[in-house]
C-alpha cells in the first residue's frame, strides 16, 4: 500500500501527522535530520508502521539518499509533507547574508528538493498530495528570515501546484497562524487533521490552502 513520507519529522506537526495517517493503514516514512529526532519519531508513530531515514534538507546528496530509502522501504508515496523549517525571530537587517541564506535554505530550498525529487513519480503512479507545512499568512518585521521563508515556500506549493496538478498531484499547503503547542488550540493534532482531510478531498473539490487560525 502507497504511504506518506514526512520530512521534517519532529515532534509536533510531523510526529502527529504520521501517527494520524499510520491511524488509517498507511506505512509512514519518517525524515529528519538527526537519528534522535528520527527514531523518536517513530516510536511515537508506532515501529511498526513507521520507517526511519536520516536526511538533511540542506545537503541534497543526503536528503536525496533518504527519500530513496523512504521509497524504496514503502514505495511511491501517497502523500509527501514538508514539514521542515528553521524558525527563529529576527528584524529587517539583523541577520547576515549566509545567516539569512541559511534559514533559507531549510525553509524554501528543501522543500523544492523534496518536491522535486517525488513529484514526478507520484505523478506517473496516478497522483496523490504533495503537502507543505505553511505559515506566516502575514509577514512580520519581528520574524523577518521566517516570514520570507514561508511566503517562499507558498510559491513552492503554487508552482508545483501548476506543474503537476493537471497530472494529479494535489499540491496544497495548511498555513498555521500560530505557536503549536499540544493540549492548545494550536495542538499539532488537531492540525494533523487539516493535512489528512486536504488528501481525502476529491479531486473537484480540492483546495489549496488550508488557513488554520483559533
Amino acid at each position: 500500500m502507497p504511504g506518506l513520507i514526512v520530512v521534517g519529522a519532529g515532534p509536533l506537526i510531523g510526529t502527529s501527522t504520521a501517527r494520524r495517517f499510520a491511524a488509517d493503514g498507511l506505512p509512514v516514512a519518517l525524515v529528519a535530520r538527526s537519528r534522535p529526532t528520527v527514531d523518536a519519531a517513530v516510536l511515537a508513530t508506532g515501529p511498526a508502521a513507521a520507517h526511519g531515514f536520516v536526511g538533511d534538507v540542506t545537503d541534497e546528496a543526503s536528503i536525496r539518499a533518504a527519500l530513496d530509502a523512504a521509497v524504496d522501504a514503502i514505495g511511491v508515496p501517497e502523500v509527501v509533507l514538508y514539514n521542515a523549517a528553521l524558525v527563529r525571530y529576527d528584524a529587517p537587517g539583523e541577520l547576515t547574508s549566509e545567516q539569512l541564506l541559511a534559514t533559507l535554505a531549510v525553509n524554501v530550498v528543501g522543500g523544492v528538493t523534496v518536491a522535486a525529487h517525488l513529484a514526478p513519480a507520484m505523478a506517473a503512479a496516478g497522483g496523490g498530495s504533495l503537502l507543505f507545512t505553511g505559515g506566516m499568512p502575514q509577514a512580520k518585521a519581528a520574524a523577518t528570515s521566517l516570514s520570507l521563508g514561508k511566503a517562499g515556500l507558498r510559491s513552492v506549493a503554487d508552482l508545483f501546484r501548476d506543474q503537476y496538478g493537471p497530472q494529479g498531484l494535489h499540491v496544497a499547503t495548511v498555513t498555521v497562524c500560530d505557536v503549536v503547542v499540544p493540549g492548545t488550540a494550536y495542538d499539532p493534532d488537531l492540525i494533523a487533521e487539516e493535512f489528512a482531510a486536504l488528501h481525502r478531498e476529491p479531486r473537484d473539490a480540492w483546495r489549496d490552502e488550508v488557513v488554520f487560525q483559533r
